[in-house]
Parts: C-alpha cells; structure tokens; sequence
C-alpha cells in the first residue's frame, strides 16, 4: 500500500516536508493547498505535484488523503486537525503542535478518539546523534540523568529571520511568546525526554539583545532553567552568540555526552585513568581522538548517503509512515508532546508575565 499524502500551508517549511516525504517508498504527494493561490501552485510545480488548491476542504473531499501534513501557523493547526482526523486522515503537524497545552491535549485527543494516529515536527527528535544518546541511556552507559544543558542559536539575518524582522504582520508577531514560542520546541523535547519529572519549577528570564530587535517587540535572548526532585536542565536561545550553535550536553552519573546537531558529533567526556601531570597532558589529545573517530563515521554516513542536515526528520517521516501501515505505536509518544506543550506554557506565561529586561 502507498500512502496518499497532502500538505496544507506552502511557506519556507513546506519544501522540506515535501523533500523528505518523496524520499520515502511509502508515500506519494498528491496534492498541496494555499490561501494564497500562487504559493500552492509553485510549490506543485516545483515538486511535480499533481494538484493543487485554495480550499482545505475542498481538498479532503476531492483527494481522500491517508495522511495530512500542517505546516500552516499554529493559531490554524486544531480546527485545520480537527477537519483532517474527522475526514479519517493521520496527521503530521509541524511545531508548535498548538497555541498552548489545552489545545495541544485537545488535538491529541480527538486522534485517539478518530483511532487516527499524531506526529508533531521535531525536527532533531530522531537526529542520528540522538538516537546514539539515547541508545546509550537505555544501555545504562550514562548513569543516571544529573543535568541536560539544550542551547539553540539562531541567525536573525538568515531565511526565517529576515522576512520575521521585515513584516510586521508576519504570524510569528502574533504568537503569545512571540519568535520565543516559535523555537521552543527545539529547546524543549531534548530536556523532557530524559527528564525524569512531570512538574519541575521553571524560572524564565528573557530580553532583547541584538541591535535588530530594539524597534519591535521580539525577545531573542532566552534562558531556561528547570529543577526537578533529582535532576536538573538549562535551556537556551540566543540569537547573539556566535557562531550559531545547536547543542544539547547530558550529564550523567557514569559519563558526560556533548552533542553537536551542527556537525552531527556526539562525544563521550571520559575521565582519564593516567596520573597526574601525564592526564592532563594526555587529556586534550583523548578528545581530539574521539572528534577524529566522529569525523570518521560521518564520513561512512557520507558515503552511504546518509549525512543528510534532515537525517532526523527523514527517519521520523518514515518512522511514522510504517506506524500506519502496520498500526504500530507511534513514533514520538503523545504523553511526550504534551509534555514538551505543558513546559512551553510554563515559560510563556512566565514571558508575558515579566518586564523585558534592559539592554
């Protein structure tokens, strides 16, 4: 079976759903839709996409789609789901999955109530490296989670900063947390999974940092810090630092892990078993080693064609397509969504509760 597949909302994120949705041997596109109509006609060109359309409901009743992907904003995703999963579609949502955590429960579950199944787009959720991690903590090679520490830079000179920055109406204005809201994901769902705690305190402090930011009311400069019963975690938006990192480091109680979602690296910090002035010689050319054997399985990714800057998303489009076909579990757990949406509420209303620190 082939899974029939649709798109609705054709901005910048669409190409890379449609890029890795035609990698898969399980899924064809059939169809894109747009208010805008040249925006859902391009991208069907572009793409070899037989139809296209303005009407999202016009669209489910022509195209009879087993799976619906939402890239549209986050203020349309639950009545765009609720439309999707009543005309008995499985759904791919991009992040946010929805406006808060109410939302975000309703959404889910409608799709168990419909027995359709959910994904939401964490991009990095299923990164190569992230799976190594987690492969390791569930071997018990890290011990037990001590403290996470997720940092996201971002670039607000880059393709989604600048239109942001040039519109004044663009959707991510309207967010409540704003360009805040609108990244958290990525921060967050590295912190909940291995995080252990269901309510952990949150303490918020945010504020304007870069010079392209002092004549709107975007915050760009996050810093998260969460405390549960045994564990900690920080997490961190920074549109300042340079250069633009994507890092998450997982302290444990047996071994430290330094992930680099840029370079796709993961590196285990050991502590050397050499004395004295001998170890810490020894020590920086320890950790060049392990970067040097990083390098080489990249390298064997490469040649398999596998070193991909969306490996991670690949597999969880994939991942998804054979939970439906063979109606298996899902490949991010909901209670995980709804955790990482329990969390982003936690920070935003700690956001707009604030005074936006000076400069």
């Amino acid at each position: 079976m082939t899974l029939k597949v649709v798109l609705v909302g054709c901005g910048k994120v669409a190409d890379q759903h449609i890029a890795e949705i035609q990698k898969t041997f399980a899924a064809r596109m059939v169809a894109v839709c747009d208010t805008e109509l040249l925006m859902a006609k391009q991208v069907a060109v572009r793409y070899h996409i037989p139809n296209y359309y303005t009407d999202f409901d016009e669209m489910l009743a022509k195209e009879n789609p087993d799976v619906v992907h939402i890239a549209t904003p986050p203020s349309s995703h639950l009545s765009l789901a609720r439309k999707a999963l009543d005309a008995n579609c499985h759904l791919v949502v991009e992040k946010p999955v929805a406006l808060d955590f109410a939302e975000a429960e309703q959404l889910v579950r409608h799709a168990e109530r419909r027995q359709r199944k959910l994904t939401v787009c964490y991009t990095y959720y299923f990164d190569p490296i992230l799976r190594t991690l987690r492969a390791l903590v569930q071997e018990g090679a890290m011990g037990e989670v001590v403290h996470l520490e997720s940092f996201l830079g971002y670039d607000l000179a880059g393709a989604f900063g600048r239109p942001l920055l040039a519109d004044r109406d663009h959707w991510v204005h309207s967010l409540p947390g704003g360009l805040l809201q609108n990244v958290l994901d990525h921060i967050l769902n590295k912190i909940t999974e291995f995080l252990p705690d269901d309510n952990p305190s949150v303490l918020v402090r945010s504020w304007q940092g870069s010079q392209e930011v002092t004549n709107s009311s975007l915050l760009d400069e996050l810093r998260v810090m969460i405390v549960g019963q045994r564990a900690s975690a920080y997490g961190t938006f920074s549109a300042q630092i340079r250069p633009v990192q994507h890092t998450l480091i997982f302290h444990g109680t047996k071994n430290t892990a330094y992930l680099d979602f840029t370079n796709s690296t993961i590196t285990l910090d050991a502590s050397t078993k050499l004395p004295g002035v001998i170890g810490r010689l020894a020590t920086p050319f320890g950790r060049s080693w392990r970067h040097f054997r990083q390098g080489g399985k990249n390298l064997a990714r490469f040649a398999r064609s596998d070193y991909q800057f969306f490996a991670g998303f690949q597999t969880l489009i994939a991942e998804f397509h054979e939970s439906i076909l063979h109606d298996t579990p899902v490949p991010i757990p909901y209670r995980e969504i709804l955790r990482v949406a329990a969390m982003t509420d936690a920070v935003i209303d700690q956001l707009l509760g604030a005074e936006v620190l000076p400069r």
